[in-house]
Order: structure tokens, then sequence, then C-alpha cells
């Protein structure tokens, strides 16, 4: 569940990092994503904020389980802590921009790297396609690679 969490930050901060103001939201990542549910993931909700120059600030909502989680990121590859509800989680994230339409992340539990993700938003920003690869089962998310697949509401 969280691997979702951790692919979606990092593309959505990669995007917000091109100073897209929310007028502009139809060309930029900032908005509201879906992810549906499927095999054993819950469906989930995105909300992706500007910050301020520079720093992002994504919500995922899961409904199903009660539960909100939330970054702030400085889009330059530091990491940033993920709040589980308002509180410390112990789970990090880096988010790095490549471009436009591209980002990477690491994702950490307890200062341990366990995944990776990397992000691609579509050209007209309707959908985001985020792979992920975890090296092991940690966070509410399962060993191995995959993808998904976020739609813009």
């Amino acid at each position: 569940m969280r691997r979702s969490l951790t692919v979606l930050m990092v593309m959505v901060a990669a995007l917000l990092l091109t100073g897209a103001s929310p007028a502009a939201a139809a060309d930029s990542p900032i908005g509201t994503w879906v992810k549906k549910a499927e095999a054993g993931k819950p469906a989930m909700t995105l909300q992706i904020e500007q910050w301020s120059p520079g720093k992002a600030k994504l919500t995922w909502h899961v409904a199903q389980a009660n539960m909100v989680l939330t970054i702030v990121s400085t889009l330059d590859g530091s990491f940033a802590p993920l709040l589980l509800n308002g509180r410390p989680s112990g789970e990090t994230m880096s988010i790095k921009l490549i471009d436009r339409r591209h980002a990477t992340g690491v994702v950490k539990m307890n200062g341990k790297p366990f995944g990776t993700s990397k992000s691609t938003f579509s050209e007209d920003f309707k959908t985001m396609t985020v792979e992920n690869d975890f090296s092991e089962s940690m966070g509410g998310n399962q060993a191995g690679k995959s993808t998904e697949v976020w739609t813009r509401k």
C-alpha cells in the first residue's frame, strides 16, 4: 500500500518542481489522482499541492484502511519523513525531478533503503505510471517489481 504512495510521490514531486501554478493543473501534476483497487491492494486517492517554490506536498487517502499519508518534499533528492495520520511512520523518501514529466525516488524504513521508484506523467497529464522495485517486504509493501497507473480525477 505504501509502495504505491512512494512511487506516486516521486512523480508528483518532480512535476511540481517545474513551478506550475494550480491554475495550470491540466498541464501539471497538481490536482487529485486516483488508483483503482486491484488484487490485494486498496483504492487510493492522491492530492498534489504546490507547497512553495521548490517544494511539494503530497497527501494519500486510503479510506478502506482509514489511513492518510503525507510528505512535504524539496524535490532535490533530499530525504523527507512520510507521516501516517499526522505522525512519523519511520519511512522516509527522497524525490528527485529528472525533467518535467519524470522523477525518481528512494524509500527508506528506519534509515534502511528498501525500494526505488520511477514515475512518468503522460504528455496531457491525465495519467501517471509508476514503476516500483522493492528489495524486501517492508512498510506494507511486497518485495519485487510492480507497475501502478494513476488517473487524474
